[in-house]
């Protein structure tokens, strides 16, 4: 029994490693190659979302690598490759999208958070200031503190 056991166990170890296969592929020149490692670094993968089509092992991403790869083959520009893919998964798919309409919330937005947050602050230190300044204000006049001082002596009188 612990001899079958075993070989069920290593059975099923051994099927993630088959899964897990190397992408190879012949380029042309080094510039190829170098222009494919760049592409498949900017392009996200549409499945894992936090990983660029280098990195993953999902099937998705290597249909993708042989699809860039493909294209390349064909002589198209790293721009069409891009645009391709755009238009096939949407701007999620790249890592740094373009500044349009749709995704100036993605430029744009940290920054204006910054800002807000650094007006909130401010705001919220100038009204402490102007507080504790009128404080300032609020001391007591002579006739007040004549006054203060004669109750304070009537109370040590009695």
């Amino acid at each position: 029994m612990k001899r079958w056991l075993a070989a069920v166990v290593l059975g099923l170890s051994v099927t993630g490693i088959a899964h897990a296969a190397i992408d190879t592929y012949e380029f042309a020149n080094d510039a190829e190659r170098a222009r494919f490692r760049e592409l498949t670094q900017e392009l996200r993968c549409p499945k894992c979302q936090n990983q660029d089509l280098a990195d993953s092992n999902a099937p998705i991403a290597t249909d993708l690598r042989r699809e860039i790869f493909r294209m390349l083959g064909e002589g198209k520009d790293n721009q069409q490759i891009i645009d391709f893919m755009v238009d096939r998964y949407g701007d999620f798919v790249r890592y740094k999208p373009a500044l349009t309409s749709k995704t100036v919330i993605l430029w744009f937005g940290p920054l204006a958070l910054l800002v807000g947050g650094i007006v909130v602050i401010g705001v919220i230190v100038g009204r402490r200031r102007r507080t504790t300044q009128g404080e300032d204000s609020d001391t007591l006049s002579a006739e007040e503190r004549a006054r203060l001082a004669t109750l304070l002596d009537k109370n040590k009188d009695d």
